[in-house]
């Protein structure tokens, strides 16, 4: 599978930028990190799927072997419509199970399409059906007695209401059901008084803007050192203001439409709820033909505030003002969420300090806080941005499995039965 996506790269960019509204840049590192979960969990399947031995005492062999927990749904998002979907699919299928697998309603084709793709490089008849459809379809996989496992990638509101629905046991059960859930996040981005503005900035907007800030690792919120406030906010609106915002077949384009008029609208409510709350900073233009919504960024953003709670999932960034970089971390702590966060400083003690009390899953220091890679930076959150182990990590795969143990005496006594 990761030979047949790598030949038709372009191909498949393409069909995100067709379907999903990605600009070029963005769908190809979608199709890049597919790729890479292919090939990472295959090699980490070779090294699981040899039975470990446990201890060395003399006079016992103790054996740990892995195997398939039984079928799985996948239920997957629509913004990274191969990434998210292959690393879940191919998770599942190289663990042993046979996988269900209902891709977003706003990202058929690119479901369809990828089914197609495992099953013509080799996946057995049976082991691997698309599910396409809206929520009834995934609210039914997660209520059936025979699925074991849930892997899902979406909103907070939703895994939180497949894990209450995974608890039930129903008649025909074999076992208690397992819900891998990557939800959402509330990010932050902390830049203290030593910080280098000119990387900082640039990271702010890439992490805000990229993919109209439809990650749930992107960055809404940015916490600036009081000292540097005035300095940075000037240079975030020019910035801001300089974004190419427009149609994602255009190579120059670095913000695209959002998904759809629902998502186009719900944004928009925030923004007006953002002109309540704070005050405007910048508000890029954008095309009123299309489903685009303008890089926006609020600053006077108090902790209490929505825009400063919710998680929005467009392009929108709320400044807010610390003190001291204590005071940056308390406020960057400061939602439900814990995906990922960032520090732009120059500081060892500040880093030293977020290192140990910055509560993200993923913490960039002194870099944007979106793009991880397999297995260089395996990817997920706690608190209510998720559950389970990180994705491109090596303890994902064994969620799909069971663990066996076997103990055996190995100071044997006495004779052999003939019997």
């Amino acid at each position: 599978v990761a030979s047949e996506l790598s030949r038709r790269r372009y191909e498949l960019a393409a069909w995100e930028i067709f379907e999903v509204g990605k600009t070029w840049r963005e769908a190809d590192a979608d199709v890049a990190e597919a790729i890479d979960f292919l090939r990472y969990y295959a090699d980490e399947m070779d090294r699981l799927a040899q039975p470990m031995r446990l201890g060395n005492r003399p006079g016992e062999l103790n054996q740990r072997s892995y195997e398939p927990r039984g079928v799985t749904a996948v239920i997957a998002p629509w913004n990274f419509p191969l990434a998210i979907p292959t690393g879940m699919i191919s998770a599942a299928l190289v663990t042993g199970n046979p996988v269900l697998f209902k891709p977003s309603e706003r990202s058929p084709g690119l479901g369809t399409l990828l089914t197609d793709i495992f099953i013509e490089a080799g996946v057995p008849a049976g082991c691997l059906s698309c599910l396409p459809g809206g929520p009834g379809v995934g609210q039914a996989l997660v209520a059936h007695p025979h699925v074991i496992t849930v892997a899902f990638t979406g909103s907070k509101a939703v895994g939180l209401h497949i894990l209450a629905e995974a608890s039930r046991v129903d008649p025909g059960q074999p076992m208690v059901k397992r819900v891998i859930a990557e939800m959402g996040g509330k990010n932050a981005i902390i830049v203290d008084e030593t910080a280098d503005l000119d990387e900082a900035i640039a990271g702010v907007v890439a992490s805000f803007a990229g993919y109209a800030g439809q990650k749930c690792s992107a960055c809404s919120r940015v916490i600036v050192h009081r000292t540097v406030y005035d300095s940075f906010v000037s240079r975030l609106r020019e910035a801001v203001l300089s974004l190419e915002v427009g149609n994602p077949l255009e190579p120059g384009t670095q913000v695209g439409p959002v998904i759809d008029a629902r998502a186009q609208a719900s944004i928009q409510r925030y923004i007006a709820l953002g002109l309540e709350e704070g005050r405007l900073l910048a508000k890029q233009s954008a095309d009123p033909s299309g489903y685009f919504v303008e890089p926006t960024v609020f600053t006077a953003i108090q902790p209490h505030h929505r825009l400063a709670r919710e998680e929005i999932f467009g392009p929108i960034l709320a400044v807010m003002k610390a003190d001291n970089f204590a005071d940056a971390v308390r406020l960057a702590n400061g939602t439900e969420y814990a995906l990922t966060g960032g520090v732009y400083s120059r500081s060892p003690a500040n880093l030293a300090m977020a290192r140990e009390q910055f509560d993200v899953g993923n913490l960039y220091l002194n870099r944007p806080i979106t793009g991880a890679l397999v297995s260089r930076q395996p990817f997920g959150g706690h608190r209510f941005s998720g559950v389970g182990a990180k994705t491109g990590g090596e303890d994902y795969l064994t969620q799909f499995m069971i663990a066996r143990v076997i103990s055996e005496n190995t100071l044997r006594r006495g004779f052999e039965s003939t019997q």
